[in-house]
C-alpha cells in the first residue's frame, strides 16, 4: 500500500527571537576571530571550552527534565540555538553527539542511575561521546555489525571493531551497538555504553582529504562492560538505534554544513550578481528555506512525542544532497580565487564534503529505507 508524508509546519514563536539575539551576542562576543576556514568545520569544529561556556548559558541540555540538569525549554528554543551556532560555524563538536543523540536516547531507554550519572555532565559540557555502529564490512547496514558481546559474572565482554567514529580520540563514552545473542538480523542487538578508558579499547585515527583525523577507527579487545551500563533491554538495539537515528538525521545540520561558502559567496559576489549567480542565489535560498521548513516539521514531531524516523530519513538526504551539490556549483561559478577567506573555505568543502553523504547513512540506504516507507519495496 502506497504512503505519503506529511510535513507539519512548526512555527517558531516569537518569543524566541529574544533568544536569536542573546545566543549572537554570546557567539559575537566568544569566537570573534575564527577565521571563515574555521567557521566552515561547523558542527565538527572542536573546542571544549566553548562547549562547558554553552552549558553554563543553559544551552545544552536544554528540553531535558531539571533533575537531570537540563533547562526544560522548548524543542523550539533549541532549535534557534542550534541554527545560530551553526550559521556562525561555532566549535561545536565536543558536546554535538552527547545533546543531539546520546542524551536523548539515555533519556528515553536509560536506566535512571545512567541518566543521573551522565546526562547532568552532558548539560554541563564536561562530556564528549561517539557512536559506535559502523563497523569495517558492514557499513550503513547495521543489522551486519560483528563486533559481539558475551555474557560474564557482572556484565558482558565486547570485542570487535567500529570505524568511521568520529571524535573517538577525545570521547569520554561510546554508545556501541553490539550482537549479544545469536538469531535473527535484527533481533539480539543491544546498546552499550562503554568508558572510552576501559582497558581493551584502542583507538586510531584515519586522516582525512583536509588532513583532519577526526574519524577513527575503535578495537575492542575483550572490553568489560559492566551490567550497569546496558541501555535499554538486552535485544532491543535495533529498536532503539532506529530511535537515536531520527534525532541524529532531522536537525539543521543536515543542511548547514555548507552554508559557509554560500555565505562567502554571498559576500564576495556582493549587491550586483551577474544573472547566473543571482539566479543560483534564488534556487539555493528556495531550497534552503524547504529544508528548514521540513527540520522544524520533524522537530515539532519530536517535540509532541512522536517517532519521525522516516521524515528525518528524507530531510537528511535531501540536505544533504544540497550541501554536497554547493562548493562544486560555487567553484564553477566563482572566478575570484584571489580571495583568501573565500579561497580557503571553498578548499576545504571541496574535500570534506564528499563525507556528507556518508556520515548518519549512505544515500542509498536511505532511499531504501524511504522507498519502503511509500510502500515500494
Amino acid at each position: 500500500m502506497l504512503r505519503s508524508f506529511a510535513f507539519e509546519p512548526f512555527d517558531l514563536p516569537p518569543e524566541t527571537e529574544t533568544l536569536r539575539a542573546e545566543v549572537r551576542a554570546f557567539l559575537a562576543e566568544t569566537i570573534p576571530h575564527r577565521t571563515a576556514r574555521e567557521r566552515a568545520e561547523s558542527w565538527m569544529g572542536m573546542d571544549p571550552a566553548f562547549s562547558r561556556k554553552m552549558g553554563e548559558r543553559g544551552w545544552l541540555g536544554m528540553t531535558w527534565p531539571k533533575k537531570y540538569g537540563g533547562h526544560e525549554r522548548s524543542f523550539a528554543d533549541r532549535y534557534v540555538v542550534i541554527e545560530e551556532m551553526l550559521a556562525a560555524g561555532a566549535p561545536v563538536s565536543f558536546h554535538w553527539i552527547a545533546d543531539r543523540q546520546s542524551g536523548p536516547l539515555l533519556l528515553r531507554f536509560g536506566t535512571e542511575e545512567q541518566r543521573q550519572s551522565v546526562l547532568p555532565r552532558i548539560a554541563r559540557g564536561e562530556v564528549c561521546f561517539c557512536i559506535g555502529m559502523s563497523e569495517p564490512g558492514a557499513g550503513s547496514d547495521l543489522a551486519g555489525v560483528r563486533t559481539r558481546g558475551h555474557k560474564v559474572d557482572g556484565g558482558w565482554r565486547v570485542s570487535g571493531q567500529k570505524i568511521w567514529t568520529s571524535n573517538a580520540h577525545v570521547a569520554t563514552y561510546m554508545i556501541a551497538l553490539v550482537r549479544t545473542s545469536e538469531g535473527e538480523r535484527h533481533a539480539g542487538l543491544s546498546q552499550l555504553l562503554i568508558d572510552m578508558k576501559s582497558p581493551g579499547v584502542t583507538v586510531r585515527p584515519i586522516e582525512n582529504l583536509t588532513g583532519a583525523a577526526d574519524f577513527n577507527e575503535v578495537f575492542l579487545d575483550d572490553v568489560f562492560v559492566p551490567e550497569s551500563m546496558l541501555i535499554g533491554q538486552d535485544g532491543n538495539g535495533w529498536k532503539q538505534v532506529n530511535a537515536e537515528l531520527a534525532y541524529e538525521r532531522s536537525g539543521p545540520e543536515r543542511y548547514l554544513s555548507s552554508i559557509r561558502i554560500f555565505q562567502e559567496f554571498l559576500r564576495v559576489v556582493g549587491p550586483e550578481p551577474t544573472e547566473a549567480e543571482r539566479l543560483f542565489i534564488g534556487q539555493v535560498t528556495a531550497q534552503m528555506w524547504t529544508l528548514r521548513q521540513m527540520s522544524l516539521s520533524v522537530a515539532g514531531k519530536l517535540s509532541r512525542g512522536e517517532d519521525p524516523m522516516a521524515d528525518a530519513t528524507i530531510v537528511k538526504d535531501l540536505g544533504t544532497t544540497l550541501e554536497q551539490m554547493l562548493p562544486p556549483a560555487i567553484q564553477a561559478l566563482a572566478p575570484f580565487t584571489q580571495d583568501e577567506p573565500f579561497r580557503d573555505t571553498l578548499q576545504y568543502l571541496v574535500q570534506s564534503s564528499t563525507s556528507f553523504s556518508l556520515r548518519g547513512g549512505t544515500r542509498e540506504i536511505l532511499r531504501g529505507i524511504i522507498a519502503r516507507e511509500l510502500g515500494l519495496r
